[in-house]
């Protein structure tokens, strides 16, 4: 099993997941070397906190020396791998980087990514991390630092020679492998066209294009009922603090983790076959930069958590990249208040309920998402000759603002 290449953090670098095939010898180590990170990973977060009390800084090059100084300590420690470990840090010092730089942007509460937490043994799923010299491929079989050995399920050759790797089990107890590997450029065809996307709720994603609109396909309210039955069935076994679970509440949470893993796989699967055609079908395209986050707090956070206009937006601008089209992100303020065709902003708000947008200064009047749709063209600089369908027609005697 594989899943489809996606955009890594690093620009220029894409990643291949494939599932793995771990027999029990391979299991237990690495589940050992899973408990070493983790412990590595629950200093990190204590020493952390002993130096921000004490107003001292605690940078990688601190926590470097304090592994040193564990290893050296501590025996069963260095009987695992060394790259796991300090990948562990660097990951460490990555999230709480990003939760200092969104405290001090004064990024919301809801959309700001926490300080880095103590991870429990039984709550937290297994991801080990490793650089070129931590791993090698030989005769088709993953071989990791310390002598553990894993059998790929190879569906699709590596374009290139990976980076790094990143080896985690999921919910459903499934391991993957995930490789970083240079990203490769695939030209399509030039069309002479452009697109104007904008992210709604009562569909997906709104084009300039009729036949490119993306409808709400509910995946996750088709299965709602499903996922009820399984967290009742949960519910009802609920072990007690201190208590050991029963085999019908892991088999309950087994099939409740299984339904989710449908459902999100039922999404990207939406998303990436729409983002090709509309990749295909146009040379360059402006996207609504529109971070959903906030939704979740609103009355629609059930349907807009259904709609993953995440993810699709991730799908969209990395099926760009790869196939060398021009995309462009556009800030999302003020969109539903300017018109898309003499750049003229309304005076106040337009409540959710008003679906149809009429300019008082040219006296254009269309659906909302799509004059939406249409001021992305006009922020990001494209010339709306491309777009199809016709420009409609302007009152006599009104000019453009």
């Amino acid at each position: 099993m594989t899943t489809p290449p996606q955009a890594d953090e690093k620009v220029g670098h894409a990643r291949y997941t494939f599932r793995l095939r771990v027999s029990s010898t391979a299991h237990h180590a690495l589940a050992r070397e899973w408990n070493r990170c983790r412990w590595v990973w629950n200093q990190c977060v204590a020493a952390s906190r002993a130096a921000h009390k004490a107003g001292e800084k605690c940078g990688p090059a601190r926590l470097d020396k304090m592994l040193t100084e564990w290893r050296a300590a501590r025996k069963w420690l260095r009987r695992g791998g060394s790259v796991p470990q300090q990948q562990t840090i660097r990951d460490f010092a990555a999230a709480r980087t990003k939760a200092l730089k969104d405290i001090k942007n004064r990024v919301p509460v809801l959309q700001r990514a926490g300080m880095p937490r103590f991870k429990r043994k039984n709550a937290s799923d297994p991801t080990l991390n490793y650089t070129r010299r931590g791993f090698r491929l030989k005769g088709g079989r993953l071989c990791l630092a310390g002598g553990i050995a894993l059998t790929v399920v190879w569906s699709r050759e590596l374009p290139a020679d990976p980076s790094s790797v990143r080896v985690y089990r999921d919910a459903l107890g499934h391991w993957y492998c995930s490789f970083v590997v240079p990203a490769q450029t695939e030209p399509l065809p030039a069309t002479g066209r452009v697109i104007g996307v904008d992210w709604g709720v009562a569909e997906t994603a709104t084009t300039t294009s009729d036949d490119h609109d993306l409808p709400h396909a509910e995946h996750g309210k088709k299965a709602e009922a499903k996922l009820t039955r399984y967290q009742r069935m949960m519910a009802r076994r609920k072990p007690a603090q201190g208590r050991k679970a029963s085999k019908g509440y892991l088999r309950a949470k087994k099939h409740a983790a299984r339904a989710h893993a449908k459902v999100a796989r039922q999404r990207q699967d939406t998303a990436r076959k729409w983002a090709k055609r509309v990749v295909r079908d146009h040379d360059a395209i402006a996207v609504e930069d529109f971070k959903p986050r906030f939704l979740a707090r609103s009355t629609m956070a059930r349907k807009a958590a259904d709609a993953a206009i995440g993810a699709t937006k991730h799908a969209l601008v990395e099926m760009g990249r790869k196939h060398g089209r021009d995309v462009r992100l556009v800030h999302p303020a003020h969109t539903t208040m300017d018109c898309g065709w003499c750049g003229a902003r309304a005076k106040h708000r337009l409540p959710l309920s008003e679906r149809t947008y009429t300019c008082t200064a040219c006296g254009t009047s269309r659906p909302r998402d799509k004059n939406s749709a249409h001021v992305m063209l006009v922020r990001a600089g494209l010339s709306p000759a491309g777009v199809e369908g016709t420009r409609p027609e302007r009152p006599q005697g009104v000019r453009a603002a």
